[in-house]
């Protein structure tokens, strides 16, 4: 269902990955900003006037600002692991790992800088990035511009699809709760990154549990709701299957949480870009489809255990 760059400072953060980055998914995320290459780009060959002319196969369909660039801005939350997190003052992932094969197919790098998820499509609307790369759900809520309220607050965004995952709930290990499902919830205290589609599934919740009141903490980091239900301050976290899975198998040394219940509202991850900007958005999807059928899509999954969350090719706004 369904929230990342470069730094040479610490500040803030999102979430986990490895034993050594379990900790930084409970304690924190680091939030970056760039200081150098965090994805491979393509390849430039020299020409006879001395200019260099890119040998990248889908250069050319990238807007004229871009190829000048070199670079494609992202905004990402890097506290997600194994989507996007910290590690060694990089940040990597799923995320990055699919960026950077993008990145050979158009000739250009992929430049991460973390913030705040919540803050992430103002980013887009403000230009400060070309592109949100950050397990974002894609859903017509966020592609015309709605808030919670189906209050027009913004434009919209465009997703080119990427991934496909449903929800899970993170608990306490031994689950002293007792929580397998959401209706177990009701009359308990939950905690959840705020801004996330997380946070909306809760709310539905809430409603559904009427006078059994059903207590909703929202942080700015999941690595804070994680912490809340480790120390027993709520029962549950609510996140991606695939990152409440590396959370519960990492953090801790598998002690901290387990993964309780079914998947539920399965949904694509997109590629965030600006309604304004369709030749970027197109040539990053004619990017996604030349990765997945070249088998570097499927690498990247692979090295980070979420084969089973691939998609068969690139879409459009294909999210609900």
């Amino acid at each position: 269902m369904t929230a990342r760059s470069t730094r040479c400072t610490t500040a803030k953060t999102r979430t986990s990955r490895l034993a050594a980055v379990a900790a930084i998914a409970v304690a924190g995320s680091v939030l970056l900003t760039a200081c150098g290459d965090q994805t491979e780009g393509g390849s430039t060959t020299p020409t006879k006037s001395g200019g260099s002319a890119n040998a990248a196969p889908l250069f050319s369909k990238l807007p004229a600002d871009i190829q000048k660039a070199g670079v494609i801005k992202v905004g990402t939350d890097a506290s997600y692991a194994p989507m996007e997190f910290t590690e060694g003052g990089k940040i990597v992932g799923v995320d990055p790992d699919i960026a950077a094969a993008l990145g050979k197919q158009l000739g250009v790098k992929f430049e991460f800088t973390s913030g705040t998820f919540d803050g992430l499509i103002t980013s887009i609307y403000t230009g400060r990035q070309d592109v949100i790369m950050s397990s974002m759900t894609d859903n017509k809520k966020r592609q015309e511009g709605l808030d919670d309220n189906g209050k027009k607050i913004g434009k919209g965004i465009d997703f080119v699809d990427y991934f496909s995952s449903g929800v899970s709930l993170l608990v306490k290990k031994g689950n002293p709760q007792g929580v397998n499902s959401l209706d177990d919830l009701c009359g308990k205290t939950v905690a959840v990154q705020r801004g996330t589609i997380y946070e909306d599934t809760f709310k539905a919740q809430a409603t559904k549990c009427g006078a059994n009141k059903l207590t909703i903490q929202a942080f700015d980091t999941d690595a804070e709701a994680q912490t809340r239900v480790k120390a027993g301050g709520a029962v549950a976290d609510l996140n991606d299957y695939p990152v409440a899975a590396y959370i519960a198998k990492t953090s801790g040394g598998g002690n901290d949480f387990e993964v309780v219940g079914n998947q539920s509202d399965v949904g694509l991850f997109g590629i965030g870009v600006s309604k304004d900007n369709t030749q970027l958005r197109d040539a990053i999807k004619e990017a996604l489809d030349a990765i997945i059928k070249d088998g570097t899509y499927a690498d990247a999954l692979k090295k980070w255990d979420v084969s089973d969350s691939a998609v068969k090719t690139a879409t459009v706004n294909a999210g609900k």
